[in-house]
């Protein structure tokens, strides 16, 4: 529950008047008390000056999402990388929560649906997050001709499996490879196939590439062809198929193309050391993070890798800490954005944002072993 002073009730009396004409109105009237609720406690400075900020850092992020329904509902011509404002509104929001919690712990609610820590976001403001999802999936739609599967999620698992499986690993280690390339796959793009992207004219697609990656990858695939071929012959005519239904559109919007493509460029070489992973890391989320961390910080991970202690494997240069920060690790409040080191344990336990997707992904992963339909 909200504390004020009487000043800051006004104040916050004001800005929800003016939020009121707003279709999102009710999601945050419930951040305001009411003066009945409860009788004000005194604030010292420091905690009036962080609810202060709150609360303007929460107008503007409705405010930013009112604006970008209206542009898109209105069907108007959107910014470039029209979902990066939204990023750092919301971003911005959720460092002054936690700001404001770590002055005034009394804020700390209940968990939110998304599982976002509570000292970190107002669960009474979920909807706000429901509505920013909803953006991104229109802002990041699929392009006019991009080639959809009707399995994207098995063609996942099957690329990694096989690529796995030329790679020297047993067929328990290669499904391993299979559930963690899951998970990237609802950490890049929340399982959405082709996706575009609202904050980057660089990555794109189901593993959200870049060109050169992409190209990457193609290179080694047709490196170990012949290898895939004879392990699953079923699986490389799929594969010639789709490659020719590609032709000379961009590899990243064919999905099983995207996909084998982000798999080869950077994770089909760290995947014959998926059992020592596994040794190290036990939990199967801990698993796909690091795998996600190949995607945000490759070298690092990968000298994590080669020195014999994964979890202790220390991070000190602002330039690894500011890639984590804009993938959402160390990005909220004054104390995780001032960090200037994390070892690896401490960066896979601040990338509680990806839970819930892995967590997705986990649960994908088991109905496709039962041989459900997508």
């Amino acid at each position: 529950m909200a504390i004020r002073t009487s000043a800051a009730a006004l104040a916050a009396a004001l800005s929800l008047a003016l939020l009121l004409a707003s279709p999102l109105a009710s999601v945050v009237v419930g951040h305001f008390v009411s003066p009945a609720a409860a009788a004000p406690a005194a604030l010292t400075g420091a905690q009036s000056a962080a609810l202060e900020t709150y609360d303007n850092a929460l107008k503007n992020f409705v405010s930013i999402l009112r604006q970008r329904r209206a542009q898109i509902d209105a069907r108007q011509p959107l910014p470039n990388l029209p979902g990066q404002a939204i990023y750092l509104a919301r971003v911005e929001m959720m460092s002054t929560y936690k700001d404001l919690t770590d002055a005034l712990p009394s804020r700390i609610g209940r968990p939110g649906k998304l599982g976002i820590p509570p000292a970190y976001f107002d669960a009474d403001n979920d909807p706000l997050l429901d509505e920013y999802r909803k953006l991104f999936d229109v802002m990041e739609a699929p392009p006019a001709g991009a080639q959809t599967s009707e399995t994207p999620f098995k063609d996942v698992v099957d690329l990694a499996t096989v690529i796995a499986r030329a790679k020297g690993l047993d067929a328990a280690d290669a499904a391993a490879a299979g559930r963690i390339s899951l998970g990237l796959f609802f950490a890049e793009t929340n399982g959405k196939q082709n996706a575009g992207n609202a904050r980057s004219n660089t990555y794109k697609g189901s593993l959200q590439t870049g060109p050169s990656e992409d190209h990457n990858g193609r290179k080694k695939w047709a490196a170990i062809k012949g290898t895939i071929a004879a392990l699953d012959p079923a699986l490389s005519r799929r594969d010639d198929k789709e490659e020719a239904r590609a032709g000379n559109l961009d590899h990243r919007f064919n999905h099983w193309t995207a996909v084998r493509d982000g798999l080869m460029n950077a994770h089909a070489e760290i995947f014959p050391q998926v059992p020592a992973i596994a040794k190290a890391l036990p939990n199967p989320i801990d698993q796909m993070k690091l795998f996600e961390l190949i995607q945000i910080i490759p070298t690092p991970t990968k000298a994590a890798l080669r020195s014999g202690n994964l979890t202790g494997y220390r991070i000190s240069d602002p330039r690894i800490m500011g890639y984590l920060r804009n993938n959402s690790v160390f990005a909220y409040g004054r104390a995780d954005r001032a960090r200037t080191s994390a070892t690896f344990r401490e960066i896979l336990d601040a990338m509680w944002l990806f839970n819930a997707k892995f967590e997705q992904a986990l649960a994908k992963f088991a109905e496709l072993k039962t041989g459900k339909q997508e």
